[in-house]
């Protein structure tokens, strides 16, 4: 670009240091065309803090410049911070865009983004040369975190780099005008990955578009299949097959979780489920997230797809082959993790064969490495935003802008179960996407590897490390390890449930006293017993615990969380002797025989293996055993969701009856009527509701604080709307997290927002 005569006088120069989401987003030929148009020179460069641009020209329309630079930059890209330095003039007569230069790195890492429409639409034209091209992609869509294995976000660094890019490519690849300019992933059918079938018989290995027709007739043959997405691979099959769905379940040892369902468009999920406006405007974000949305009855879908509650997780094709898939099945898939029970998503096809034989023996793959793992998010819609179950592809990793830049460079560990990993440096935090329950040998690799990739790719080596107070968690123990070998590394063990309560207060940015609800399934408190129902006053230096929900027995530790009837006997215990117990027709011989009992009142009585604890989640169990379920849970929350559901079904307004006395929260009022009660969903809505009743009466004492939900037992959406609804109508200051993950999910986050805030960081 050559500049006029005019601008050779009374010119500016400056440096801009841009720093956020501004690599592998269009960020630096957006800034060339802006520049283009207000005919100014100078060059723009990524580095390892982000986008270094050099600008000259006349003063106005060097405002101009700026004014949409920051208004209207690309989709993708977040712009955290924007320094502006004047420089010496340099009378530069073109703008360029310059290769990439190392440095310190402070730029955020991309997610990993949907197909973008116009990747489609030219994946749709056959006259295009990527006509039907599983992997096209441009710099508004496509593979980021995935691929890369070190910043700056160029294809030298991700699992592109063993393809050379042929002349076309090159070509759209080096034109800052065009779409794909410098987008890393880019390439064609000449010069791109390889999609092959294989099967676990020795069948002939087909290659492309045979690949693809080979896979689709298996899964229209009832069979289930696996699939490479685009952070590991899926278990598929047709999802209006009831005997594909529950072979499906049956080898993959998975009773009754929900299990997703992929559809190839919007019109095609309304058929299966209601959908509010905020479920579809999830649905159809870039992001692309599995979304929980209310299941219709009586459809051609499985029965086995989401047994026992009244809604399914959907969602749309987010990568073109998965877009190739679903237009020539035409119907909707079943589309879950490729794990094993404890265990990451597997990666390797070779590790599909190896661990997961007796689930499918066919797979349609690609030879594009997945350097990082990446699950599917989940989340569901509330009326003022949505909750994030898990944070994972299209959201993460994720990353927050911090006012206030920290000194030392922390490490947080998050919790055992739902676990993520969080860093802070510089004025940065990053969020990994879901990682998963540690505890399986598999398990804890993944999570050694996922933290090694942060601290590749940031250069990063903690100075402070934080993990939970709960002595057995596997973090803990690799905290511990750490602190050890590096003498010179601080440790800070968090109590969870005051964990949970600053991850909401990260989530904001709140300096402020609180207070916060924070109830879950269970967290390792400060008196030594499992803690889960708790109302603590915090702020971002201390916490008291205020109220928590009376203490019940595990009876039988573990055992008590798969076999809710336990807790239900717990709650009994706690109410009655055991002679009534004995004599209740409802109960001996129903929830356990006459000996059993007997049994679990000495282990009760004794504190045998019946560790005591207050937690809400808990209680869920127990009042779902006493409504009438015995059935044991095969995942965490199942209680939960089903008394959700059945709840739905009355249309009772009434709540049960409770105390509350220094501090503790009783609940023997609501245990005796709810024996007296036959209707299950009256009992379901009647807990819920007194659950609520019991928040909004406890923050009435408090009547100057914001009130804060945390924890997993606000994953229920009629809990939260009855509470929400309430704090509207009193004008009340309420937050809730809505980015990131509100069950352990989120506890790195809250770790590390504690260890900024204190006062030698």
């Amino acid at each position: 670009m050559q500049l006029s005569a005019e601008y050779s006088s009374n010119k500016k120069s400056f440096k801009l240091t841009i720093k956020g989401i501004v690599q592998g987003v269009g960020f630096r030929p957006f800034v060339y065309q802006l520049a283009t148009k207000y005919h100014l020179g100078g060059i723009v460069s990524n580095n390892g803090s982000g986008v270094l641009v050099i600008i000259e020209g006349k003063e106005k329309e060097i405002e101009f410049f700026l004014r949409d630079l920051v208004s209207n930059n690309p989709s993708l890209s977040r712009i955290d911070s924007l320094e502006k330095e004047q420089i010496e003039l340099q009378n530069r007569t073109t703008f360029e865009i310059i290769e990439s230069n190392s440095g310190s790195i402070s730029t955020m890492l991309s997610p990993d983004i949907s197909l973008c429409s116009d990747c489609l639409a030219e994946m749709k034209d056959k006259n295009n040369r990527r006509y039907a091209y599983p992997f096209i992609n441009c710099t508004n869509c496509g593979p980021r975190y995935s691929i890369i294995n070190n910043l700056p976000y160029d294809r030298k660094n991700t699992s592109m780099k063993s393809f050379a890019m042929c002349k076309e490519c090159q070509k759209e690849y080096n034109n800052p005008n065009d779409r794909r300019y410098h987008a890393q992933p880019i390439s064609c059918y000449r010069c791109g990955p390889k999609l092959k079938y294989i099967s676990l018989f020795g069948d002939e290995e087909q290659d492309g578009q045979k690949a693809i027709e080979k896979i689709c007739s298996l899964i229209k043959e009832g069979e289930v299949v696996a699939i490479k997405g685009i952070g590991g691979f899926h278990v598929v099959c047709d999802a209006t097959n009831n005997d594909a769905v529950a072979s499906l379940r049956k080898n993959k040892h998975r009773p009754t979780k929900p299990l997703a369902v992929m559809f190839k468009n919007i019109t095609a999920i309304k058929k299966f489920a209601s959908l509010k406006k905020e479920d579809e405007a999830l649905i159809l974000s870039k992001e692309r997230p599995i979304v929980i949305v209310a299941k219709k009855e009586n459809t051609l879908l499985s029965e086995f797809i989401a047994p026992n509650i009244d809604r399914i997780g959907v969602f749309l094709p987010y990568t073109p082959l998965h877009e190739l898939l679903l237009h020539k099945l035409n119907l909707p898939i079943v589309a879950t993790s490729a794990n094993l029970s404890g265990e990451p998503i597997i990666l390797d096809e070779n590790e599909i064969f190896k661990k997961m034989p007796f689930v499918t023996s066919h797979l349609l793959t690609y030879n594009r490495e997945i350097v990082n793992a990446c699950d599917d998010s989940v989340v569901q819609s509330t009326f003022y935003d949505r909750i994030t179950l898990r944070m994972a592809r299209g959201y993460a990793p994720y990353s927050m802008h911090l006012e206030k830049r920290a000194s030392k460079k922390i490490l947080a560990l998050g919790a055992n179960q739902k676990v993520s990993i969080a860093l802070a440096f510089d004025d940065n935090v990053i969020i990994s996407p879901h990682i998963g329950d540690l505890g399986s040998i598999e398990s804890n690799e993944y999570f050694f590897k996922a933290l090694a990739t942060l601290k590749r790719v940031y250069n990063f080596e903690p100075e402070v490390i934080v993990c939970d107070k709960h002595p057995r968690y596997e973090t803990t123990h690799f905290a511990k390890e750490y602190a050890l070998k590096h003498p010179n590394v601080s440790m800070i063990e968090l109590q969870h449930h005051y964990a949970h309560a600053l991850a909401a207060m990260a989530e904001y940015a709140l300096d402020e006293d609180v207070l916060a609800f924070c109830f879950d399934g269970t967290g390792y408190g400060d008196d030594g017993n499992l803690w889960g129902g708790e109302v603590m006053l915090a702020s971002t230096q201390t916490y008291k615990r205020v109220c928590h929900f009376k203490e019940l027995s595990l009876l039988g530790g573990e055992k008590a969380v798969k076999e809710p009837k336990r807790v239900a006997l717990s709650l009994l215990f706690n109410t009655f002797s055991l002679d009534e117990i004995l004599q209740m027709k409802s109960i001996n011989g129903k929830l356990f025989n006459e000996n059993e009992i007997k049994t679990l009142y000495q282990m009760y009585e004794r504190g045998i293996n019946a560790p005591m604890t207050s937690s809400l989640g808990r209680v869920f169990d127990g009042v779902y055993a006493l409504s009438g379920y015995r059935d044991n849970i095969s995942y965490e929350g199942e209680s939960g969701l089903i008394l959700e559901s059945v709840s739905l079904k009355s249309k009772t307004k009434a709540t049960y009856s409770y105390d509350i006395k220094d501090g503790v929260i009783d609940y023997t009022p609501m245990i005796l009527e709810i024996l007296k009660e036959n209707n299950k969903a009256d009992i379901a809505k009647k807990f819920i509701l007194t659950v609520s009743k019991i928040v909004i009466d406890i923050s009435s004492q408090y009547p100057k604080l914001p009130v804060v939900l945390s924890g997993g037992v606000f994953q229920n959406k009629i809990l939260v709307a009855e509470i929400t609804k309430i704090f509207h109508k009193m004008g009340r200051k309420y937050y809730i997290q809505n980015k990131t993950p509100l069950n352990d999910g989120g506890i790195s986050l809250g770790q590390v927002y504690f260890a900024l805030n204190q006062k030698d960081n």
